[in-house]
């Protein structure tokens, strides 16, 4: 038997999933969504891709500010749910809202928690080195992502991985996970896992002064934090150049390990195919870069069109 269920989210990684449970024959009576915002140059008001696509299958969208007053949390308990799914919503549930439907909410998160707790998962999980992430559904509580774990799989994170082709992979294996979730739910086959606080890792919201790269550290951090970073918001340095500092973003890298470290201050080009000297005296090498104001490139392009001399320092 279909469940009724509403679903919560905004971003693209959000919308897989809710087209799985649709196409599982799931009852969605109301899709709730940020509300539209300005973006662009003409700061046109925009939908979230969630509300788009809810939107041309005929399902009813809510786009509240905020679910902590009565009227919201009355039209919410009115819908009458079995159940609702959060997936990067960006809103808090107050306990109203979590305790409406009659299985309580469940919600997708993009790591193996308690690990990653919080606004920016995949980000941080590329940032830190980790090899192995995973997607998660657990029972909502008022807590930050400290209910009970339900169900789980793991996917590695490879030496190629940016967080978009991470999101990917994640936004795949997060939309089957709920599916299957939702079925162990009507069957009342889940087993609730306790979190355990060992381990527990808050995924803080990435910031632009903290994008910021820092040759000063080594080489294989650089290019964590460069792919971690890929697309957006992007790691960026300045690049000094005859009309003066220019900004650029490092949207891919390699790290490209040397028999013996570089003698140079960190920030150096060590060649002219933008290997770049790091803290350790190993070598980075950025793949693909953005000028402000311009158009993402491989480094090979860039590279044709303005020269860069070896020995040039980075900042």
């Amino acid at each position: 038997m279909a469940l009724r269920l509403a679903f919560m989210g905004s971003p693209a990684f959000s919308v897989g999933v809710l087209a799985e449970i649709v196409a599982a024959g799931h009852d969605v009576a109301c899709v709730y969504s940020q509300p539209p915002k300005p973006a662009g140059r003409g700061q046109t008001l925009t939908q979230t891709p969630v509300h788009s696509f809810a939107q041309s299958l005929g399902i009813e969208v809510r786009t509240p500010r905020s679910l902590r007053k009565e009227p919201e949390q009355e039209a919410f308990a009115a819908l009458d749910l079995d159940v609702a799914v959060v997936v990067a919503y960006g809103l808090i549930l107050p306990k109203p809202i979590l305790g409406a439907p009659r299985r309580g909410c469940l919600n997708l998160h993009a790591s193996l928690l308690p690990r990653w707790r919080g606004a920016a998962p995949i980000q941080r999980a590329i940032m830190a080195g980790d090899s192995e992430t995973g997607a998660q559904v657990m029972q909502m509580e008022e807590g930050l992502d400290t209910g009970p774990i339900l169900m789980s799989e793991s996917t590695a994170i490879g030496p190629r991985d940016t967080a978009q082709s991470l999101h990917d992979k994640l936004a795949g294996v997060g939309a089957s996970l709920m599916v299957r979730a939702l079925s162990a739910l009507e069957r009342d086959s889940l087993t609730p896992q306790t979190q355990s606080e060992d381990g527990a890792v808050y995924a803080a919201k990435l910031t632009n002064d903290e994008a910021r790269i820092d040759w000063t550290r080594s080489a294989q951090q650089i290019d964590w934090h460069v792919r971690g970073l890929s697309p957006f918001p992007g790691a960026w340095f300045t690049l000094y150049t005859p009309k003066g500092p220019v900004r650029m973003k490092a949207l891919f890298s390699q790290f490209e390990p040397t028999p013996a470290p570089v003698n140079a201050a960190p920030g150096t080009l060590a060649d002219d195919r933008f290997g770049i000297v790091c803290g350790d005296g190993q070598i980075v090498r950025l793949l693909q870069v953005q000028r402000e104001g311009k158009s993402a490139t491989s480094a090979e392009d860039f590279l044709r069109g303005q020269p860069l001399r070896q020995g040039l320092v980075l900042s």
